[in-house]
């Protein structure tokens, strides 16, 4: 795999004193659907809700063609089949398709809301009740929004989020369910050392895109004790024995069940109440907008969804590329942050699974447009990824 430099902007929200800043009117997330419980990362939440509704060997869970292996490796983990479904171009979920893949031992519809646009959730219910079977929300790209005026998770028997794709934390997920109580749902602790981690790494992820000056300026001692302490308990430390804080906190795949018993941070949980969802909402749905309309007209490029609704707060902008890969390693190169969700499908899953799941998985670049982008930080993309774009689109000489 080709290494690329560092993204110059953050990818994911960092830690600023502006994350604070921002009304108090009340933005629908999936907090208020019902029931939860704080975990460490969406896919430990993936993991519980399939525990609670009892799904093991024998059963089948429909799961979309169009997914990144943090979906697939709880349904694996759970000793049940994962069925592959098809979506529809504008990545829909295909119903008809799950009809007609549906057997004996199907017991659950897991149905994501891509990017942070909401499914047909209400029809996705009604199917599900027709059938008897459960259905299981991934909002992981939609921790904000609402479908037909119920807040997001609201729909299925169970919905699990991802909160540190939305706030300026380290690690952070949920279960959640407004139709079931989460009381056997017992979860604790994983440690002094996880506690400390998570609140040094949130802060230097800050610091590392020049936000919290004077924080950073105050704990430079603080940092460097920490720093070598840590260093030395990695040193000491055998490499067979539990990490100290989720892989998915540092972008890795793999489903480590040792973390499926503990709480999200007490640091992750504050921020949760801290941060302002206003200022979050307005923002990602500003800076969605700014790119989407910086867009217009480039050759080979469209967005991926060519409007955005109201009460729909994105998690990324997805951008459809007619020719991806130099476009990829020119803006790689350059230090642009992009995500390439579902861009190594389940092995199985082709063209003949569903024809438009490889064509997303190949074909969409997907950009930051958290709310923790600085104005200039947001220009320099655009500029980046225009030019990327038109170096492509110039004829050669």
């Amino acid at each position: 795999m080709q290494s690329y430099p560092p993204s110059l902007i953050p990818t994911q929200p960092v830690l600023s004193f502006g994350s604070f800043l921002g009304g108090a009117r009340r933005v629908p997330s999936v907090l208020d659907a019902g029931n939860c419980r704080f975990v460490t990362s969406g896919r430990v939440a993936i993991a519980l809700a399939l525990k609670q509704m009892k799904i093991g060997a024998g059963d089948s869970v429909m799961v979309p063609a169009y997914h990144c292996a943090s979906m697939i490796e709880p349904v694996i983990w759970s000793g049940a089949t994962p069925v592959f479904y098809r979506i529809n171009a504008d990545t829909s979920v295909n119903l008809d398709d799950i009809a007609a893949k549906l057997d004996g031992t199907t017991r659950l519809v897991m149905a994501t809301n891509y990017f942070g646009f909401p499914q047909n959730l209400s029809a996705i219910r009604t199917f599900c009740d027709a059938r008897g079977l459960r259905m299981l929300e991934d909002c992981a790209h939609s921790f904000l929004g609402e479908h037909q005026g119920k807040a997001v998770g609201s729909w299925g028997d169970y919905a699990i989020a991802s909160s540190m794709k939305f706030f300026p934390i380290y690690e952070g997920g949920c279960l959640v369910s407004s139709r079931n109580a989460l009381g056997s749902v017992q979860l604790h602790s994983a440690g002094v050392g996880f506690e400390a981690k998570v609140a040094f790494n949130t802060l230097e992820d800050g610091f590392e895109y020049r936000r919290l000056g004077m924080v950073k300026a105050l704990l430079r001692l603080p940092m460097f004790l920490k720093n070598f302490v840590w260093g030395q308990i990695k040193a000491r430390k055998p490499s067979t024995s539990q990490s100290m804080a989720p892989g998915s906190s540092d972008g890795g795949f793999g489903f480590d069940p040792n973390w499926l018993d503990k709480r999200s941070s007490y640091f992750s949980r504050l921020m949760l109440w801290l941060v302002s969802r206003e200022r979050m909402a307005v923002l990602r749905r500003k800076n969605y907008l700014r790119l989407q309309d910086a867009m217009q007209g480039l050759p080979g490029v469209r967005p991926l969804f060519p409007q955005l609704p109201e009460r729909v707060y994105p998690w990324v902008f997805p951008l459809l590329t007619d020719d991806p890969q130099p476009v990829f390693h020119m803006l790689k190169e350059a230090g642009v942050p992009i995500i390439r969700f579902g861009e190594y499908l389940w092995p199985g899953v082709d063209a003949s699974v569903c024809e438009h799941s490889v064509d997303l998985s190949r074909r969409v670049l997907q950009f930051p447009c958290h709310q923790e982008l600085k104005q200039e930080e947001i220009d320099w993309m655009i500029q980046k990824i225009k030019d990327a774009v038109l170096s492509q689109a110039s004829p050669t000489t």
